[in-house]
């Protein structure tokens, strides 16, 4: 579907920029305290683009002194690519609503992000508004080159029919431990019922590990990021647990090992898939679905779950001469109004603390997104760390050979990895 490509799209930096060896930018010299006119970019889908476009007209109705231009992302390769060479040429906008949190780094090595931390409200406001969750996306000394913005937690989509179909309970499928997937994929493929039971894309870009491993790992160990505190933390137990389980899934034909051209679940190529609440308006008329939490080897209880964000967030770019209204329009844009605003628009999660308490009358009016507002509070993010692109395609290559393919034990390419990413995160 034409949202999920996009979303993937938008996660898939490329490594291979021109890059510039300046420090990351604070809010030094003139344009920290500077207002007038700024530039936004914004993500190039339909929901979002409307956010954008009330969120601008309501800022500059009241600042007609500091007004904002927005526009859409400008096409290339991918958003993060297109972002890096704004960098290198000094031209990028004030702020743009589409930064990947796994792309950070790099555009703070660059010296593209202004450090939010340092204005006098900045790590303040962050931490009100997002809580224990902001913590994820500081950097070194604790701070802040990115505005946690809005999650797409991911979940368990089936599909309903196919559940019927295999002679399966649709209203309360028996999916939460490994066995019972398990038991639960042979019967839909056993019977006919569907093609595939589950078929992530099993390709090797780094990112594809985010809809797989990432968030069964993240659920498993109750929270825990790839790596964390300079060492990746993957070759354990609770990795291989994961690791064995999907194996299995392939080893026994239950997951697609070819790349699928559009949307399995979509086409009914597969009865389940691993998505966010973006989803909802996609299939509402393609499938009769049902969502749960990512399963576990035990059968973790769902409001205990963890799983990947899938976040996008703000980044601030040192380009900027105007950083003073540049912060005030990033506070106005995530503030309870505009979060709401967000939340109505495209069903994405705003990285706010207590979203169902917070707009209780948009979840009760919305129940189908019920589930993602309590999902939200339990997330894991992409490690905040140096070649954190190369770090997560040493693990996809692994992952890859080993699960996929098959080749292999899993203990060892775990470990293997682990040594590599252990290396490349070392570097400044």
């Amino acid at each position: 579907m034409a949202k999920r490509i996009l979303t993937v799209t938008a996660a898939s930096a490329t490594v291979a920029l021109a890059l510039s060896a300046c420090a990351s930018g604070g809010t030094t010299g003139d344009a920290a305290t500077s207002r007038g006119p700024i530039t936004i970019w914004y993500s190039n889908n339909e929901t979002e683009i409307a956010w954008g476009k009330q969120m601008v007209e309501a800022w500059n109705a009241e600042n007609p002194d500091e007004k904002v231009k927005a526009q859409e992302i400008p096409a290339g390769k991918s958003s993060e690519e297109v972002i890096g060479a704004a960098i290198t040429a000094g031209n990028a906008p004030c702020l743009v609503f589409n930064t990947a949190p796994v792309a950070v780094p790099q555009f703070e090595k660059q010296g593209g992000l202004v450090d939010l931390s340092s204005f006098e409200d900045g790590a303040a406001y962050i931490e009100a508004r997002s809580g224990d969750t902001a913590e994820q996306y500081q950097g070194a000394d604790a701070k802040y080159f990115q505005m946690p913005w809005k999650s797409n937690p991911v979940m368990i989509f089936y599909n309903k029919d196919m559940f019927t179909a295999a002679g399966l309970d649709a209203e309360n499928p028996q999916l939460a431990t490994y066995d019972e997937f398990l038991a639960t994929s042979r019967t839909l493929v056993e019977s006919g019922a569907a093609p595939n039971a589950i078929y992530p894309a099993p390709t090797s870009q780094f990112f594809q590990s985010w809809f797989d491993f990432y968030p069964l790992y993240a659920a498993e160990t109750g929270g825990t990021q790839l790596i964390e505190d300079g060492e990746a933390t993957f070759n354990d137990e609770d990795g291989a647990k994961v690791a064995e389980f999907w194996k299995t899934l392939y080893a026994e034909g239950l997951a697609g090992k070819e790349q699928y051209q559009g949307d399995s679940f979509a086409d009914g190529q597969a009865a389940m898939s691993i998505v966010g609440p973006w989803a909802v308006s996609v299939y509402k008329d393609a499938v009769n679905w049902g969502a749960v939490p990512v399963p576990t080897s035990e059968g973790t209880p769902a409001e205990e779950t963890y799983t990947f964000s899938d976040a996008k967030n703000v980044g601030m770019f040192t380009a900027c001469e105007n950083q003073a209204t540049a912060w005030d329009v990033l506070k106005f844009a995530t503030s309870e109004d505009q979060d709401g605003q967000l939340l109505e628009l495209t069903g994405q999660m705003p990285l706010r603390e207590d979203l169902p308490t917070v707009y209780p009358e948009y979840f009760a009016a919305n129940p189908a997104y019920e589930q993602f507002g309590d999902q939200a509070s339990r997330m894991v993010e992409v490690p905040n760390v140096s070649s954190s692109v190369a770090a997560w395609q040493a693990f996809r290559d692994a992952y890859t050979k080993s699960v996929i393919t098959g080749e292999g034990e899993i203990p060892a390419a775990l470990d293997s990895a682990a040594e590599k990413i252990k290396t490349l995160i070392s570097k400044p």
